[in-house]
């Protein structure tokens, strides 16, 4: 009887563990499909929201000079494995052409899927979650107006243990605050506008930071630098402690032409940032220019 009791406990209390770690790792989508505060915005507002967003840049077709065929596959290595890059044209079937407001939205703020699961974190809605819902109507609505590419990507090529999207959960408890940006205000709506285009729209921390061993950025290397994802390079140091001679102006021309106050010119990715953020209005290339300047300035940290 007594090992029978101890048995029946133990079940419970596996049953427990299960039973708690399937709530506290099910998805949250905020938004309801119907609701009414979600409807197509303004696509002209859209594509400025599609280029400070830097949204070509993984999901534009590998191999074509398109930036608006948007049948994504491009190859994101990780210490996880390959992601592959999802279609968001308007294709209805390999694209988001069935998708709704609402759809987009959860996938941007919260990181769930339309069919209820958790996306990867290789896809930086840990920034994006601070975005306005008026920028992701308008952006649904740019998106809208574009060509639908029929190819789907590839999928995903990780390890066994991270195909199970449901473990992404935990690390959303540990490292996702939904609906919060990282983004300093001082009142300056100059300075302002610049942290929304930085840390949210812009995602600059997403390379500009270090990671942990759970692929979380380290609080006291944001802006200061780290190895790719890609384990190819080092992304610099964005701070005042590397960018502390540039004028705002410095920062500016970079970001309109790619040119550095040394006469050199930006490479490797950041070639394909800079082609972003030349087609913003000089008045957010002075925003974000304001606020890079504002940073703390923090050391480099070992690559």
């Amino acid at each position: 009887m007594k090992g029978a009791r101890l048995f029946s406990t133990a079940v419970a209390a596996v049953l427990l563990v299960v039973l708690a770690t399937w709530l506290l790792t099910r998805p949250h989508p905020r938004f309801a499909a119907g609701d009414p505060a979600l409807t197509p915005g303004d696509a002209g507002r859209g594509k400025l929201v599609f280029a400070a967003s830097g949204c070509a840049s993984c999901h534009a077709s590998p191999g074509q000079p398109d930036r608006f065929r948007l049948g994504g596959d491009l190859a994101l290595a990780s210490p996880y494995g390959t992601f592959r890059v999802p279609n968001i044209s308007p294709d209805p079937a390999a694209g988001i052409g069935s998708w709704s407001v609402a759809d987009l939205a959860n996938a941007l703020i919260s990181g769930v899927s339309p069919s209820g699961q958790h996306y990867y974190p290789a896809f930086p809605y840990a920034s994006y979650t601070g975005m306005t819902l008026d920028d992701i109507r308008d952006l649904y609505a740019f998106l809208h107006t574009l060509s639908p590419v029929p190819e789907r990507p590839q999928p995903h090529e990780i390890s066994l243990l991270f195909r199970v999207r449901r473990f992404v959960g935990f690390w959303k408890l540990l490292f996702f605050h939904e609906g919060r940006s990282e983004g300093a205000r001082n009142g300056d709506p100059v300075h302002d506008r610049g942290s929304y285009l930085v840390e949210t729209l812009g995602h600059c921390a997403e390379c500009h930071s270090s990671r942990n061993i759970f692929g979380a950025i380290k609080p006291k290397t944001r802006f200061a630098g780290g190895v790719s994802s890609e384990d190819i390079g080092f992304n610099p140091n964005i701070t005042p402690t590397d960018i502390g001679s540039w004028s705002e102006q410095d920062v500016v021309e970079m970001l309109h032409s790619g040119r550095t106050p040394d006469h050199g010119y930006v490479g490797w990715s950041m070639a394909d940032v800079v082609e972003n953020t030349a087609e913003l209005p000089e008045a957010d290339r002075m925003a974000i220019a304001r606020y890079l300047k504002s940073l703390p300035p923090r050391p480099t940290p070992h690559p």
